[in-house]
């Protein structure tokens, strides 16, 4: 290599790295105001070591809402969901862990089954007792768990725009290279939100399509929460994980003999649910199916009112 391509390198590994730094430091502070400006909204509960963040309101028969990947409680919250379901019961909506304001350890797996095993704790600390559970997207993989592993604690199942059965899901590579120890930290503290800012209104068109984002939903959310590296982290190795989860949950789906209602949009661009939610009604003949024509994944939003009648319909056969 000649001096003058040595230099070129040089001055090219130099203008990278300052660039990384000032993405570090970016983000950092990024973190830092959004976790200032947006404090906990709820209470927490220690269980097995990880500190879970959760809001409650209402009185009567509990019923847990689980949120799916990256997302947080706010998203019940602002879609009108958990209010609307707290008129006449108790709600407890958990922040998955290292999600929002909840804690997850690093050096441990974190699957389905284990975010279940933790919620369940936490609802006996609290004394929610046999509730509905309620799981949304991602969120449906843990309500499974917990339907599968303490079948004696839930009283019946929601399900909404889940996913089931492995796919071919080549953002689930991708996903499990950002999650991985050293390059996964260094794309989560650095590239990741900068460009998660950048497609992030493209990937809210996608998720609410066919209907439009409502009006307000990009101001209510936090965003900030939702872009620090240590939920970008948890979002993206759960994300690498859901394929290998579907798989191995779904050879026991024959279990499910509990109270349950399927719920799915045929026109969600984010899962394709013809071969999901769809596949999974048709497998248990005694569970209830709500096919929403021209609906997309995000039906806690746009559909409140049928997902609530949904709910409440499904308290009326446990």
């Amino acid at each position: 290599m000649t001096r003058t391509k040595q230099s070129r390198a040089f001055l090219w590994g130099g203008g990278i790295a300052t660039a990384l730094a000032a993405s570090y430091a970016f983000n950092r502070w990024s973190a830092a105001r959004a976790e200032a400006q947006t404090p906990p909204p709820g209470n927490f509960v220690t269980v097995d070591g990880v500190r879970l963040h959760y809001v409650e309101r209402g009185t009567g028969t509990p019923i847990v809402l689980i949120h799916g990947s990256g997302s947080l409680v706010q998203d019940f919250i602002v879609s009108g969901l958990f209010d609307a379901l707290a008129e006449n019961h108790r709600v407890i909506a958990f922040d998955r862990p290292g999600y929002g304001w909840s804690t997850r350890p690093r050096g441990e797996d974190w699957p389905p089954e284990r975010q279940a095993d933790l919620m369940v704790a936490a609802c006996a600390e609290i004394g929610a007792d046999m509730p509905i559970v309620v799981g949304h997207s991602w969120g449906t993989l843990p309500a499974i768990a917990w339907a599968l592993d303490h079948p004696g604690t839930i009283a019946g199942l929601v399900l909404i725009s889940g996913y089931y059965y492995p796919t071919p899901r080549p953002d689930a590579v991708l996903t499990g290279i950002a999650a991985l120890p050293v390059i996964g930290d260094l794309l989560t503290h650095t590239i990741l939100p900068l460009q998660m800012r950048i497609t992030g209104p493209l990937g809210l068109k996608m998720i609410f399509s066919p209907d439009a984002v409502p009006e307000g939903f990009t101001d209510a959310m936090p965003t900030g929460l939702m872009l620090r590296p240590s939920q970008l982290h948890a979002t993206n190795a759960d994300s690498g994980e859901m394929p290998i989860a579907a798989a191995r949950l779904a050879a026991r789906y024959p279990e499910l003999t509990l109270p349950m209602t399927i719920i799915w949009g045929d026109g969600d661009k984010l899962v394709g649910q013809e071969g999901q939610s769809q596949r999974l009604a048709e497998s248990l003949p005694h569970a209830s199916a709500l096919g929403m024509a021209n609906a997309g994944h995000m039906l806690h939003h746009i559909q409140t009112e049928e997902v609530v009648s949904a709910v409440t319909n499904l308290m009326l056969r446990v």
